[in-house]
């Protein structure tokens, strides 16, 4: 069975850095994509940040583009994402996303909340 678990998150000042790592238990992700999306109260979830199977790509919102990246390690089976130069629109609960066919499997999110 398939578990995300993600964790980093927290309480940071406009300008700080936070990193968040997703953890998979169950299943190998090398050669996955991974998501990372982020939701506020009362809205969808969106798409921050992708990246390929090896690692060897990312692409992200514009919004986080040049502030966030992406990485992951294939010993470790995780995925981060570093998020620097926070803002205070960066407030939302991040979760890892990974597809598998049609499956879709999702962590419990973790919490950024970023003060002015």
């Amino acid at each position: 069975q398939v578990q995300l678990v993600e964790s980093g998150g927290g309480l940071v000042q406009a300008g700080g850095s936070l990193r968040l790592s997703c953890v998979a238990s169950g299943f190998n992700l090398n050669g996955y994509i991974m998501n990372w999306y982020r939701q506020t109260p009362g809205n969808e979830r969106e798409l921050v940040a992708v990246i390929s199977g090896d690692g060897g790509s990312s692409r992200y919102l514009p919004s986080v583009k040049g502030r966030f990246a992406a990485s992951r390690d294939g010993f470790k089976n995780t995925v981060d994402l570093q998020m620097n130069n926070l803002k205070p629109e960066d407030t939302a609960r991040y979760y890892c996303n990974l597809n598998i066919g049609k499956d879709r499997y999702w962590g419990q999110g973790t919490q950024v909340t970023v003060t002015v």
